[in-house]
């Protein structure tokens, strides 16, 4: 989508100055992945509009892959506004029902795409646009399986997005499906009924198939497990300016662990520093970091500007 950013905070009635800006979970993670050292493909639609072409250029801008997306002559691009008050979470309005984004299907999805991945990531924003996001969600899982790819998720729910429908089942069948789940505690608790590590360890990575599991709380950190392991990992420490973007952040950085062959500690440790970096500007992809970035920070280093 084009996401509006205000330039000061306060009501969406009261602003005039706005920066344009891009924003989408799945196009975001595939961003950071790309800042990360690693090469990424982003599958969608967008409008045959100027809004399109906006998202297009600053993807691909990032290094990302653009050739899975189709430019859809029917359909406009989505939009959402961000508004952020003083001493509150950002919260975000949608304009994107009907988006050509909601018209993606299982035809857009190519063996060709999916055979030479490493990772696919889903999110659980997609299958909830509509009836053919779904399936095309579904179709790129059962792709991967046959191709033995491993399936990254994140259910990322935004009931506004929902629209007083129940997707609850929806979204625990595809994180059922999943080699590695990657939620937010309050998630875990919609989902599963508990935030609790290890009940949730129990429930998704031994009675599961579930490899690796993260389970993200903001400021509190973030706990990861495999069937065997059960590991803490602390805030990363950070001045937050706006949360969004930060769970995707922490899912590129994880990926990226898993990709270079990382432990289980250390992917979750690179997904809290990318995670907390996240915060620090008002886009969801500004504050990301680049792979000698994230080095430095692991090491304690500071960079030199003089």
């Amino acid at each position: 989508m084009v996401c509006f950013v205000p330039r000061e905070d306060g009501k969406l009635r009261y602003q005039s100055d706005f920066q344009m800006k891009i924003a989408g979970a799945e196009s975001n993670c595939a961003i950071g992945l790309q800042k990360l050292g690693h090469s990424a493909c982003w599958i969608s639609r967008v409008g045959a509009d100027e809004f399109g072409e906006f998202v297009k250029r600053s993807v691909r801008a990032e290094g990302v892959s653009i050739s899975g997306v189709t430019e859809d002559g029917e359909h406009r691009t989505g939009v959402m506004f961000k508004q952020t008050l003083a001493g509150n979470e950002t919260t975000v309005t949608y304009y994107r029902e009907g988006s050509a984004a909601s018209f993606l299907s299982p035809n857009d999805i190519s063996d060709e795409q999916i055979k030479g991945a490493k990772i696919l990531h889903l999110t659980g924003i997609t299958p909830v646009l509509s009836d053919s996001c779904k399936k095309a969600v579904y179709r790129a899982i059962e792709l991967a399986k046959g191709y033995h790819v491993p399936v990254s998720f994140d259910p990322n729910i935004r009931l506004k997005l929902w629209k007083g429908q129940d997707h609850t089942n929806l979204i625990r069948d595809l994180a059922g499906r999943a080699d590695y789940l990657l939620m937010g505690r309050e998630e875990a608790e919609y989902l599963y009924g508990t935030g609790e590590s290890e009940r949730l360890q129990a429930m998704l990575c031994r009675q599961g198939t579930v490899r690796y599991l993260a389970v993200k709380n903001g400021s509190q950190g973030a706990k990861v497990c495999s069937a065997t392991e059960l590991i803490s990992i602390p805030p990363y420490p950070c001045h937050c300016i706006d949360p969004i973007g930060a769970g995707d952040a922490f899912n590129a950085g994880f990926l990226s662990g898993i990709l270079e062959g990382k432990s289980l500690e250390e992917c979750g440790m690179i997904g809290a520093v990318c995670g907390a970096m996240a915060t620090q500007t008002r886009g969801d992809i500004e504050g990301y970091l680049s792979k000698e970035e994230l080095a430095r920070l692991l090491s304690g280093q500071k960079a030199a500007y003089r």
